[in-house]
């Protein structure tokens, strides 16, 4: 069954982006492989899933630079789901991500919305469960 693997993440420089995605948001680094020509296919995902994984693919020009952080026109891009909301959002936070609202307890689930070190917009979301 098709199934997206992978989504790219345009970033300014491979080791500030699999740093914040590793040590801040606690992903695990799945392939960091270099290409021979100054770039790398470096693949990182939520540690202990098989599922979606973040392709961070350093701008290669002035036109590419300029979509760092605003890949999504300002909105929510990305959502990562967690079992343990608390938890996550106090590990966040002692890490340094910038959250830019307090938890909210909403009908479909606890969320708060971060941004990455670039300023993309994620929400850290436990569901609620049926």
């Amino acid at each position: 069954m098709p199934h997206i693997a992978l989504v790219t993440l345009v970033v300014r420089d491979y080791a500030e982006a699999v740093s914040f995605y590793t040590d801040a948001l606690g992903f695990e680094l799945v392939e960091d492989t270099d290409r021979g020509d100054g770039s790398r296919w470096v693949v990182v995902r939520p540690r202990g899933t098989e599922g979606t994984g973040l392709l961070l693919a350093r701008a290669k020009d002035e036109a590419q630079r300029a979509s760092i952080g605003a890949q999504t026109g300002g909105r929510v891009g990305f959502f990562l789901h967690t079992e343990d909301f608390a938890g996550d959002h106090a590990r966040m936070l002692a890490a340094g991500v910038r959250f830019l609202e307090e938890p909210r307890h909403e009908a479909y689930g606890s969320v708060a919305v971060f941004e990455d070190l670039y300023g993309n917009r994620w929400d850290l979301l436990q569901p609620t469960r049926p």
